[in-house]
């Protein structure tokens, strides 16, 4: 259970949210609109000439930002383009995104950029109630991503214990884990779930664990009820908490404290929009929608408007239950708009697979293969079982049907030996295309 002092310092009510948003945006555009190349060509090309007088104007008269406009930049003036606020001799970090749906971007930090950007993944953890009592594991390389940076140093300004397990296998990380009686574990869904099993299947009993959070990120499933399920059943001293950022944006959101599969976006440091991915106008309350970023104190390096690809649905309006006024995200992230296919007319995303297919303890791991096939895309299903499935029949009957009744499609399931599907530690990737 989460302090209430700590969720009133994480949000206030709307009206000062916004008032403080207002404050922040006039700031970052009169660093912007003299000082940012990228920008002062956007804002000319739009007749925008000086500050915005309330959000609304913003929303209205600023265009988006795309990822494919970020890429042509570098491309054009590389290596860094053209969204550096200040010279070059004043920025300290380099990053790079992932480049799981294309080219990875780089993307540079100022000091005063960083500490913002720490900040914010100090929320995470205070979300999830981590204080200096508290040892963190990070079991994974830290290589030029920009999460795995700023979850450590978050860490280290709250004054967490931090033991860095990059290098290691994993059953050398769970045996950090017993003997240094861990309390936090950093990493995607998918490798707690493969610490779980590895666990399981190493007869470590994680009863003896000392494990009470497990902060996941990096890929969707993290806010879905059978994935943090599966997990705290594995981990079973520990709950699963949930958040989301990207490197060219930051930390943006944190897992609520009383309301499991919730993320609340930090509206003190971004102005959140949700819109329709086809139109770009507003997106109907509780329906699925693109999240449309700004920071607000990433001066160096800035986004206005950016459109980040994550598919999401507001939870509701008004303040959560838990009493926090920040815009809540039923879900998560439900995906990315780059990775939706359509099926015969079916909108399908990895987490809808993933909600069904978790939900079957026979399966030990699944990979999805999108064909096209006379101009059409198709979807196949590949699974690998556990050493102790039998029935595979019967499987296939209750696993297709699941599937049909969730996405109303007939989906075609493969099985495949034991060890043929790969694993991953960081995000992992489930969808094929053949």
């Amino acid at each position: 259970m989460v302090d209430p002092k700590t969720i009133s310092r994480l949000s206030s009510n709307r009206a000062e949210i916004e008032a403080e948003q207002l404050s922040r945006l006039q700031t970052l555009l009169a660093t912007v609109i003299p000082h940012n190349r990228f920008y002062r060509q956007k804002f000319a090309a739009e007749d925008i000439d000086g500050p915005v007088g309330s959000l609304r104007e913003f929303i209205e008269s600023v265009p988006f930002t795309t990822k494919q406009e970020l890429l042509d930049d570098q491309a054009r003036h590389p290596p860094y383009g053209t969204t550096l606020s200040y010279p070059l001799s004043q920025y300290t970090r380099f990053n790079l995104t992932s480049g799981t749906t294309g080219q990875p971007m780089r993307w540079l930090d100022t000091a005063e950029s960083w500490e913002w950007m720490v900040s914010n993944k100090a929320k995470v953890f205070e979300a999830a109630a981590v204080t200096s009592e508290d040892r963190i594991l990070f079991p994974f390389s830290f290589g030029p991503f920009l999460g795995f940076w700023l979850a450590f140093e978050a860490a280290l300004r709250i004054g967490c214990l931090t033991f860095p397990g990059g290098g290691l296998n994993s059953l050398a990380r769970l045996r950090m884990i017993i003997d240094n009686a861990i309390t936090v574990l950093c990493c995607t869904p998918t490798y707690a779930l493969r610490l779980g099993e590895i666990a399981r299947a190493e007869k470590i009993d994680l009863q003896a664990a000392r494990v009470r959070a497990i902060i996941v990120g990096g890929e969707p499933g993290g806010s879905l009820p059978v994935i943090s399920r599966k997990i705290e059943q594995l981990w079973p001293r520990a709950r699963v908490f949930d958040h989301h950022g990207m490197t060219e944006i930051g930390s943006v959101s944190y897992a609520c404290p009383e309301r499991p599969g919730i993320l609340h976006v930090i509206e003190s440091s971004y102005i959140a929009e949700i819109i329709d991915p086809l139109t770009g106008e507003p997106s109907g309350e509780e329906t699925v929608g693109e999240l449309v970023l700004t920071n607000l104190g990433r001066l160096g390096s800035p986004l206005l408007r950016y459109r980040t690809g994550d598919l999401v649905r507001r939870a509701g309006t008004g303040p959560c239950a838990c009493g926090i006024h920040d815009l809540s995200l039923a879900g998560g992230i439900l995906g990315r708009l780059d990775d939706m296919v359509v099926i015969r007319g079916v909108n399908v995303w990895p987490s809808a697979i993933e909600e069904v297919v978790q939900t079957f303890q026979e399966v030990a791991e699944y990979r999805v293969v999108i064909t096209t096939s006379r101009g059409m895309e198709e979807i196949g299903l590949q699974v690998e079982l556990t050493s102790t499935s039998q029935g595979h029949e019967e499987l296939v009957g209750r696993l297709q049907n699941a599937l049909k009744a969730a996405l109303r499609l007939r989906i075609p399931i493969e099985f495949v030996g034991a060890g043929t599907l790969p694993r991953f530690e960081m995000k992992a990737k489930r969808w094929a295309r053949t």
